[in-house]
Parts: C-alpha cells; sequence; structure tokens
C-alpha cells in the first residue's frame, strides 16, 4: 500500500462514516449500506484507478437512489 492509496482511502472512509451516520439517524438503506461500502472496500483494491471509479460510483449512488 503506498501514499496515495492510504490518503484516497481516508477521503473516501470519511465520506463513508457522512453516509453511514446519516443514514443511521435517518433510518434510510441506501446511504447506510454505501457509507459501509466507502469504508471497507479501499482494503481488497490496489489499483489507484480502481479506489477512485468504486469510491466515486458509492458515493454518488445516495444522490440517485431515494429509497
Amino acid at each position: 500500500m503506498n501514499a496515495t492509496q492510504l490518503f484516497l482511502g481516508v477521503i473516501f472512509s470519511s465520506i463513508g462514516l457522512g453516509y453511514f451516520i446519516y443514514g443511521k439517524k435517518q433510518q434510510r438503506t441506501v446511504p447506510l449500506v454505501c457509507g459501509i461500502g466507502l469504508m471497507v472496500y479501499s482494503y481488497f483494491f490496489d489499483s489507484n484507478l480502481a479506489i477512485i471509479g468504486i469510491g466515486c460510483i458509492l458515493s454518488i449512488i445516495p444522490y440517485f437512489l431515494r429509497a
């Protein structure tokens, strides 16, 4: 793991923590699940491009799915 991957993991995990807290307080499933996904997924990918791509996708899903 290099410094870039660590930095990206911290950024997307912070966004995920915000989604997780929001989803838990508002009792909304989509932000809760996306928040958990954002906090965990960076441990499973080694590519910077994959971390950025998946992080961006998981970050915008709650804007389009209002369940």
